[in-house]
């Protein structure tokens, strides 16, 4: 059982029973401070909420994470969703080989996203290096718009959206593949489809020529395994990483942490299954 902890005469008890009976978890990294300092986390995706966490985020972190839970309780586990990284994967492997592998949706589409701003950065940086610095304030004023999903756009947003619809282009290109790739995951298509538009829009990102998309897709490409997994299993991190967004502003809140135990002590009293009695609980 782990032990108390004392705050103001408040008795904190982490539920000792958080890792019995755990069926699909999740994994992710948050950093608790800059300059690369990270926290590995994992999740219970039928409670949502954290029930471990240590610093780190390589392979031998998590292997901490099996090693403390127990070969019985890891016996258990049948799914582990996280991202493409392989680190997490080697872990996975050689504690809970019978454990199926899944790359959430989240993450998936986030390779999307993220070769969206590489491209949007690299046309910004070169429109810097021109005489009129207009184009440049235009493309670096254009990265909410490409980042948020339509549906959540204001109105200016809506009309910067359009205009760079008009105009066309490789970011406009860049924006339709993003796009195109979060719509996949967005419907309720059965699992064969969403695999089989996946394999189209690989196609279509490695056709576009940008070296980003194409780096996309062939990760994309070497996971698709891992996908369908996540996909027939209806797993994804959204939830982890709506968990992470509130620690994210935690550490905002508390100007950072000197130490990672200190962060990890808030993360599970906001964020983990606590027992908190109060000095006047008998």
């Amino acid at each position: 059982m782990d032990a108390p902890i004392d705050v103001k005469g408040t008795a904190v008890q982490l539920d000792d029973t958080r890792f019995q009976g755990l069926v699909n978890i999740g994994v992710d990294e948050i950093s608790w401070r800059k300059h690369h300092r990270y926290l590995t986390l994992v999740s219970d995706h039928a409670t949502s909420k954290i029930v471990w966490g240590a610093p780190g985020k390589n392979a031998a972190t998590l292997d901490k994470f099996f090693a403390e839970i127990g070969p019985e309780n890891t016996a258990t586990i049948e799914a582990v969703s996280m991202d493409m990284g392989p680190a997490f994967i080697k872990s996975v492997k050689a504690n809970a080989p019978h454990a199926t592998v899944c790359f959430d949706p989240f993450h998936v589409v986030q390779l999307a996203t993220t070769a969206l701003e590489a491209v949007r950065r690299s046309i910004w940086q070169h429109s810097r290096s021109m005489p009129d610095q207009s184009l440049a304030k235009k493309f670096k004023g254009t990265r909410w718009v490409l980042l948020k999903n339509p549906e959540n756009m204001t109105e200016k947003q809506q009309v910067t959206l359009e205009q760079m619809r008009q105009d066309g282009g490789l970011l406009w290109q860049a924006y339709q593949l993003k796009e195109s790739l979060r719509e996949v995951f967005a419907g309720d298509l059965a699992p064969a489809e969403v695999m089989e538009m996946i394999t189209s829009w690989c196609q279509l990102a490695t056709a576009s020529g940008m070296p980003e998309f194409v780096r996309a897709a062939a990760t994309v490409s070497t996971h698709t395994r891992g996908i369908y997994a996540a996909v027939t299993r209806g797993l994804s991190n959204g939830r982890h990483e709506g968990l992470n967004n509130k620690i994210r502003t935690m550490t905002r809140r508390s100007y950072g942490f000197h130490t990672p135990e200190a962060a990890l002590a808030l993360i599970m009293l906001a964020c983990g299954p606590l027992e908190i009695k109060l000095p006047y609980h008998r």
